[in-house]
């Protein structure tokens, strides 16, 4: 019955804090999505360029 229990213990522990997780998270609304937005837009902006230095090297 130990064995048993080591292996649903995790199991158990992780559903119970996915759940936690899941009740917590909302739909970002419309300022929020804009900001995530703008900041992906700025680190892809960013970041491009630097790859293509990296790349472009070889």
């Amino acid at each position: 019955m130990n064995a048993i229990d080591s292996v649903f213990d995790p199991l158990r522990e992780f559903s119970k804090d996915s759940v936690c997780l899941v009740k917590r998270c909302h739909k970002p609304d419309c300022k929020e999505f804009v900001v995530m937005g703008l900041v992906g837009f700025f680190v892809k902006l960013i970041f491009i360029p630097i790859n293509n230095v990296i790349v472009g090297s070889n």
